[in-house]
């Protein structure tokens, strides 16, 4: 399933998938922004200089200048973060000040209550009470949960040192956490036994497991006053940076959630087409199954002006690379599948070169419109003349034209990126390139197993 922070993407890095979700028979289970797949993560005091040391599996960051004030349970929280999440750990321990804690422990919280929704061997009516009272957990120095069996079980197990490091924490952060928490839980359970049918629910269920992760990171920008009031208080916007990473990855992992019996599509879309969800696979449905990755794409676009409304009204330099690279990977991934059968037949890919440098270079708000313009029209060249969705998508594409241009005079003041910064965007470039290579090997041991 989804995790805090991008079906995540960078979760909320490199777009993997906020939570990865569990097979269910015939109900699709919330997939959270904030995983290793797909969600974001942050923290730190002031920029510190970081070595990555690399396993088999997880990256390991250290930051030596803030590492020897930890306490032991705040490391241990560290430690947790880089076990659990490969895209985030390094964004964001890159956050500037308290911000850098408060997101780490934003994280393992929504990891953890995710872990519980992701558990296909809890019953029902144990997972759903979890579910809505998790939040009252953050304050109970004794509660953990031994009944899980996930990969991830550890952050239930060794909840308190969790909690300890959570109430740790200014109110201002506690207080975001445990409203977005109880909020999450809360939709968690209400997706848990239901297909996404509306358009409407669609982006209500992105909500409950993106969109609240967007408003939580943002109102723990302004709370740690890097960011103005405004970042925090705008929620429509801060929902539209949760929901564009998350619909960009429903719609790229169509496939991949096929063969392990979830269906995140909304209904309303795939039933002008289509009888049945899992026709779209089928080489007859081809045409029928472009149409509706279209419109659904042509959805996603929407949220494109808001992004970039977002994104001009940040300040602070780590929490600007945290929020726009995610974004424009997004962005990159919606091009690479619109209109194009490869979303049906296999994976669709990024070339990690061309990922690298995406990522390397939307560090102000000039190259992240520059990099957004790009895409876009790349799919305004590729709108068929016969789509269902033609005018609707040439009109949202028209709209974000006209959001970029709005944006140049304040693109053309960004103020170039210090050394530092350079060095931890270089660092992310090499993290990012180790896993778009992780996951190309992957891909292709899952084809060779298939092949046999």
């Amino acid at each position: 399933m989804a995790a805090p922070g991008c079906k995540s993407t960078l979760s909320w890095v490199v777009l993997k998938r906020s939570l990865s979700a569990s097979p269910r028979s015939t109900s699709a289970a919330p997939r959270p922004l904030l995983h290793g797949s797909k969600l974001s993560e942050r923290r730190a005091t002031h920029p510190a200089v970081y070595q990555a040391t690399f396993t088999h599996r997880y990256p390991v960051f250290l930051c030596f200048s803030c590492q020897e004030s930890m306490s032991e349970s705040l490391r241990t929280c560290y430690h947790y973060l880089n076990e659990t999440s490969r895209s985030f750990a390094a964004v964001i321990q890159a956050l500037d000040g308290e911000l850098r804690h408060a997101v780490c422990i934003f994280y393992l919280v929504l990891r953890a209550l995710d872990t519980v929704e992701d558990d296909m061997t809890i019953p029902l009516g144990t997972k759903v009470p979890l579910l809505h009272n998790f939040y009252t957990f953050l304050n109970d120095p004794e509660w953990r949960f031994t009944g899980s069996q996930e990969k991830d079980r550890k952050v239930l197990e060794d909840f308190p040192t969790i909690s300890l490091e959570f109430r740790n924490l200014g109110a201002e952060y506690r207080n975001v956490i445990s409203d977005i928490c109880h909020r999450m839980g809360v939709g968690m359970a209400e997706f848990l036994e239901k297909n996404v049918q509306s358009m409407h629910e669609w982006d209500k269920y992105c909500h409950y497991v993106a969109g609240l992760v967007g408003i939580g990171l943002s109102k723990l920008f302004s709370a740690s006053e890097l960011e103005d009031a405004e970042v925090g208080q705008d929620i429509e916007l801060a929902n539209s940076m949760g929901l564009f990473l998350q619909k960009t990855n429903i719609i790229r992992d169509y496939l991949e959630d096929q063969r392990d019996g979830r269906e995140f599509w909304p209904e309303e879309a795939w039933g002008q087409f289509v009888e049945r969800h899992s026709d779209f696979s089928q080489p007859q449905h081809l045409q029928s199954a472009l149409s509706c990755l279209n419109l659904l794409v042509t959805d996603a676009l929407r949220h494109v002006p808001h992004v970039l409304k977002y994104l001009s009204r940040l300040r602070n330099k780590s929490v600007f690379n945290f929020c726009a690279i995610p974004q424009v990977m997004a962005i990159a991934t919606l091009s690479a599948c619109y209109n194009n059968p490869q979303v049906f037949q296999g994976v669709v890919k990024i070339r990690k070169g061309q990922a690298v440098t995406v990522m390397m270079e939307a560090t102000n708000l000039s190259a992240v419109c520059t990099i957004i313009s790009q895409y876009t029209e790349e799919i305004a060249q590729k709108i068929p003349q016969t789509d269902p969705s033609h005018d609707k998508t040439l009109q949202i594409v028209d709209e974000i034209r006209a959001v970029i241009q709005s944006q140049a005079p304040l693109a053309s003041r960004t103020l170039h990126l210090s050394p530092v910064y350079l060095s931890a965007a270089m660092l992310l470039a090499a993290l990012s390139w180790q896993y778009l290579s992780t996951v190309t090997e992957q891909n292709a041991s899952v084809g060779d197993t298939q092949g046999r």
